[in-house]
């Protein structure tokens, strides 16, 4: 039985030089001798008594501990009799395994512990942060940063709590305290492949806020944002950023875009464009041009002066360049400088800045995007406004050119057109979300519609080599293939290309997306079903034996009732090839015996292969009951896994909850539910 510690004066204890821990940190000491100070020592030492020294004993575990009191002894912050609880150990010899296991066990708090205990500190027991930071000898800002991640948004802490995301991935969400927008960047990166990027959460909590040197910041003002009911948060607690950020950056764009439209028109008028479209920042998104036609312009004609002057230097230029040919030829420093400067000048003449006429304005589109001080001003790329069918006269073939009604009404649209309010990028994107929400409900509404949409989606966009112009993320893209170059030659593979190969692709030579919707919905029902499950099982990936995704894999091969050893035979090529002799040796035992391997022993790996490979295809006269062994033998990773529950995998035929039923309770349209029915 254990006996007590005792306690034992500081001064009679020394560390024993069989304690497992040599190394030491100055911070971690610090903070150790603080917590001494403040709280005592808690955990009693690990000591044997010394020889011929009576009252005295080595510390085999707390050496740490003992110092820090040392310490703390000579600075006069405990006594010099202060006393000590020292746990004897029986045995001398223990000391070493003693101290060891002290060390080794020890299990550090996590972060998240951290965070709970310092917020309960100071919430529950009225703490200050200052006095923590002092009674554990860390620096306040320490204790600060951890009441910062005690109060993440909860899904993101009991993501640190359950030790899914690092202590640094947890420190980028909490550099604002919005928990808000905190939910909003985990739900949007949780399940992609930069959950863990620091700097990619960053960056995405950067985009749902501003700094105060933005330039629509600067457009505003921080007193009007101010007013408006805008929030400023100071410079993050895990950064060096010394600027502060606006965070509701909903009223900030709102006040920004107000500001600019209202500046756009007067822009407009001063340049004598057609037509102007705001975009509340330094630069025009990609797509927001990319279908339009740059306004190019010309450059103005050589006055007779500038080109006679222009003359006169080419020559002079020739005369130079003729006189370098020559080997001997050593130019002066001054000759060089001339060259310099008549190059540079021929330059200024020649390459002119473009004009564009009055005439070209009136007509064009400009953009109205913010300087990098906040000041509107018009982009420098003009663009040949967009002209609908009914301005270019295409809409209505019929129409008499000479009808002066049809004259006045094009000058009264052409009025109206004009008197059109200037509208921002975000008004436009905000109807674009707004529209595509409303026509997303009826879609959702519609399952027999959505399914036709979305097996065009997956197919369209795999069946082409562009696919920009389609407005939807839906993919059914073939994932990488775990050997690139190894293309068996097997059943199913062959099967692939038939039902490839017999795929309706008539609809595939139509230019336009539309006109492709319109001929792939208006193929046969079975033609477009036969669509949907190319695109669909195609997406499947190869996933080796063993691992937690190949589970979903056996179960539909279950479900589907798939004959594997129908399908699949094992080559030399697919299989035997990969195998030692032994191995090959040893599945010719597994399924005729030692006979049969001992039969086949003396053959020579490259043979074994080719004999096994006819051998488990059934191509050898051999025992009926060792044959039908060996066709009926797979290895076990082709095989689909049956369920743990032993119960019999479920056939497609009896599932009572299949695509047609299920289009038919949704209350599809009645004329679109045979596709899904075919499906």
């Amino acid at each position: 039985m254990t006996k007590p510690p005792i306690l034992v004066p500081a001064t009679h204890l020394t560390k024993s030089p069989v304690n497992v821990r040599k190394r030491t940190d100055l911070r971690a000491d610090a903070e150790l001798e603080a917590s001494i100070a403040g709280h005592g020592l808690i955990q009693n030492l690990v000591g044997v008594p010394v020889s011929r020294k009576k009252g005295h004993y080595r510390i085999t575990a707390g050496g740490r501990r003992l110092d820090a009191i040392h310490r703390l002894i000579e600075k006069g912050t405990l006594p010099a009799d202060y006393e000590v609880p020292v746990l004897v150990l029986a045995k001398a010899k223990d000391g070493r395994e003693i101290s060891l296991a002290e060390n080794y066990d020890r299990l550090q708090m996590s972060p998240a512990e951290d965070c709970l205990a310092f917020r309960d500190l100071i919430e529950v027991e009225g703490r200050s942060t200052a006095e923590i930071a002092k009674r554990f000898g860390i620096e306040e800002r320490f204790v600060v940063g951890r009441l910062r991640l005690a109060n993440l948004a909860q899904p993101i802490f009991d993501a640190l709590e359950a030790d899914e995301i690092t202590l640094d991935v947890a420190k980028a969400y909490a550099t604002t305290a919005d928990t808000a927008r905190q939910t909003a960047i985990w739900e949007s990166l949780r399940i992609s492949y930069s959950r863990d990027n620091v700097n990619e959460i960053r960056r995405a909590l950067n985009g749902y806020s501003y700094r105060a040197t933005d330039p629509k910041a600067l457009l505003v003002g921080r007193d009007s944002y101010i007013a408006a009911g805008g929030r400023v948060e100071d410079a993050d607690l895990f950064s060096t950023a010394a600027d502060e950020r606006w965070i509701d950056t909903h009223i900030l764009d709102d006040l920004a875009e107000t500001k600019l439209a209202a500046q756009a028109e007067a822009l407009r008028e001063r340049e004598g464009l057609g037509e102007v479209r705001v975009v509340t920042g330094a630069r025009i998104p990609y797509m927001e041009t990319y279908a339009l036609q740059p306004l190019t312009g010309v450059a103005e004609t050589l006055t007779q002066e500038q080109e006679a002057r222009k003359q006169e230097i080419e020559e002079e230029i020739a005369e130079i360049e003729l006189l370098a040919e020559n080997e001997a030829y050593e130019p002066e420093e001054d000759e060089e400088q001339r060259y310099a400067a008549l190059q540079a000048e021929l330059t200024a003449i020649v390459e002119r800045e473009v004009v564009i006429d009055p005439e070209q304005k009136a007509t064009a589109l400009g953009y109205v995007v913010l300087g990098q001080d906040g000041t509107p001003q018009i982009h420098h790329q003009l663009y040949i406004a967009p002209v609908s069918d009914e301005e270019s006269g295409e809409a209505d073939d019929d129409g008499d050119e000479g009808d002066d009604h049809a004259s006045v009404e094009t000058q009264e649209n052409d009025t109206a057109n004009d008197a059109r309010p200037v509208m921002s990028q975000r008004l436009r994107e905000m109807l674009a979300m707004m529209k595509t929400e409303l026509l997303a409900v009826h879609v959702a509404s519609d399952p027999a519609f959505a399914l036709d949409l979305g097996t065009f989606i997956m197919v369209d966009r795999e069946s082409r080599l562009a696919s920009f112009d389609m407005p939807s993320d839906l993919r059914a893209s073939v994932p990488s293939r775990l050997l690139p170059d190894f293309k068996p030659e097997t059943t199913a593979a062959g099967e692939w290309t038939k039902l490839d190969e017999a795929l309706d692709r008539s609809w595939l030579h139509n230019q336009a997306v539309p006109d492709r919707y319109d001929a792939f919905c208006a193929l046969p029902d079975d033609a477009r079903a036969a669509w949907l499950g190319w695109a669909i099982a195609r997406t499947l990936h190869a996933v080796p034996a063993g691992r937690r995704e190949a589970g979903f894999l056996d179960h539909l091969g279950n479900k589907l009732r798939i004959d594997v050893a129908a399908w699949w035979r094992p080559t030399a090529l697919t299989y035997f090839d990969k195998l030692t002799k032994p191995g090959i040796l040893a599945l010719f035992e597994e399924i005729g015996g030692l006979e049969l391997r001992m039969r086949y022993s003396g053959s020579k790996k490259h043979d074994l292969a080719a004999s096994a490979e006819r051998l488990f295809g059934g191509d050898v006269i051999i025992e009926p009951e060792i044959q039908e062994r060996a066709l009926f033998w797979l290895p076990e990773e082709m095989r689909f896994a049956a369920p743990e529950s032993g119960e019999e995998p479920i056939s497609p035929d009896n599932s009572e909850h299949d695509l047609a039923d299920m289009v038919n309770k949704e209350g599809g349209n009645e004329g679109d539910q045979s596709f899904a029915q075919a499906a």
